[in-house]
Order: C-alpha cells, then structure tokens, then sequence
C-alpha cells in the first residue's frame, strides 16, 4: 500500500471504522471547489512553503517540505483529485494534517475559515460522482451558499488506489 507517509497501517477502512463527528472544519479551496477536513485532523496551516521535489515519486506527491527540522511529505490535491494544474505551487497554501502519528501537507489553492457545522446534515457522496471522488470524500455538508466537500484524510493519503496511475 503506497500512503503519503511512511506508515504501512495507513488505510481508509481503519479511518472509517472510528469516523468521529465533529462540528469544526478547516475550510479550503481547490479549483473551484470548498472542501473542510475535520479541526481536529489539523496540525497547522502554512503560507507558500518551499517543496523539494521527490525524484521518481508518484505525481500525486509534490514533494517534501521542512517543517521546523520535520520532513514533511506534501500532497498535490489538484492531482490527487484528477482536477487540472492550476496555481503555482510556489503560491499553494499547506493544510498539514496529522493521521497514524504521522504529518503531511495538503496542498490547496486558498485556505478559508473554521466552519461550525453543528445541527447540520453530512449528506453522503452522491452517486453521480465520479467513483474515483467518493473513495475520497465523507460527505458534503450543504452550507447557506454553497456545498461544502468534507475530505477523508485517511483516503486521500492511500495513493496506491488513485485511478490510471501505476
């Protein structure tokens, strides 16, 4: 199993057997979309950070960073999600999260605000999307506005499942 971090107990399956509901997430955007990932995932949030690139990683992985003598692995979600290349790395925006003790950068296009969601419904993926975004997302929690992609940190860590890639 290739996961985005070195721990081979990584797996979505183990994540979703303990899902925790929260009420708090940490807002971001990639593309277009507004995605959240759970505050207590969170480790921190970084501006533009320098990424040495990986040789021979897979193209999910931009690289890593060093987070105050932490080596980091950071993960594209542009990539990962199959959403075409957009901004600059040099400009993305790190959501570090921690999962298996383990920290790693999600790379996003702009970071928004911490959302309460209490009282609101997570309603499931729905079925028209692609299979390759529901192994990926929890649910989508419909905000006043708009809709909110609510990620598996533990999914979007397993790579080795990423559709058309070796």
């Amino acid at each position: 199993m290739t996961t985005a971090f070195n721990s081979s107990a990584g797996t979505a399956a183990a994540y979703g057997s303990r899902r925790e509901t929260t009420a708090l997430y940490v807002s971001f955007r990639v593309d277009s979309h507004l995605m959240g990932v759970p505050v207590h995932v969170v480790q921190e949030v970084l501006n533009p950070h320098t990424i040495a690139p990986t040789p021979r990683a897979r193209p999910e992985i931009a690289g890593l960073l060093n987070l105050r003598g932490q080596i980091v692995t950071a993960v594209d979600l542009r990539c990962r999600l199959g959403i075409q290349p957009g901004a600059d790395q040099a400009t993305s925006m790190n959501v570090v999260v921690r999962h298996r003790e383990e920290s790693c950068s999600l790379l996003v296009d702009e970071v928004g605000d911490v959302i309460d969601v209490a009282g609101m419904a997570l309603v499931p993926p729905p079925p028209t999307l692609k299979q390759s975004w529901r192994q990926v997302i929890t649910g989508v929690i419909p905000l006043e506005d708009e809709l909110m992609i609510v990620l598996d940190v533990a999914a979007i860590l397993v790579l080795d499942k990423v559709p058309g890639r070796p």
